[in-house]
């Protein structure tokens, strides 16, 4: 019995413990550059008419003309008379002509930019942003270089050095 109790516990003496260290290394280097695009959102504006008024007597009321997709609505005048003379009254016309609708505008195929642009009545234009002297290097040192560009651009370098010795 002595001997199959030293056996077990020689045995248990060689058996290696499991090692908990365990070793991580990540370093990244980036740059990143950007030149933006130009950019043009133009909103069509639709056509609206509007009276109001009090002690007005109406013949013939106002309004909107049906437009078309290659000319706009157009006034419809209207025939006004006071009410009652000798009395206050007010009168309000108001019209807004809406934009026609633009047709033919195609992109190039080969650029993938448009000849002409539509414009309506409500326009966002962003200027392209201009590369100029836009430029960045990743170096053996671990230390990157960017240099600015033109308007509209943007330059980013960036290192990550991590080490993590127990997970």
């Amino acid at each position: 019995m002595k001997k199959l109790l030293l056996a077990i516990c020689g045995g248990v003496i060689f058996i290696s413990s499991a090692s908990a260290a365990e070793i991580n290394n990540t370093i990244t280097d980036s740059v990143q550059l950007t030149v933006n695009g130009a950019g043009l959102q133009s909103t069509r504006v639709g056509s609206s008419y509007a009276v109001s008024g009090n002690n007005v007597s109406v013949t013939t009321l106002g309004g909107l003309t049906g437009g078309s997709a290659t000319a706009p609505a157009t006034l419809s005048a209207g025939d006004y008379d006071i009410g009652t003379d000798e009395a206050s009254f007010n009168f309000s016309e108001s019209l807004t002509v809406g934009d026609v609708v633009s047709t033919g505008v195609e992109a190039s195929s080969t650029t993938g930019t448009f000849s002409s642009v539509n414009m309506y009545s409500d326009n966002q234009i962003t200027a392209g942003g201009t590369a100029g002297a836009l430029a960045g290097t990743l170096s053996a040192t671990g230390i990157s270089t960017v240099t600015a560009g033109g308007q509209g651009t943007t330059a980013l370098g960036q290192r990550t050095v991590s080490l993590s010795v127990f997970d």
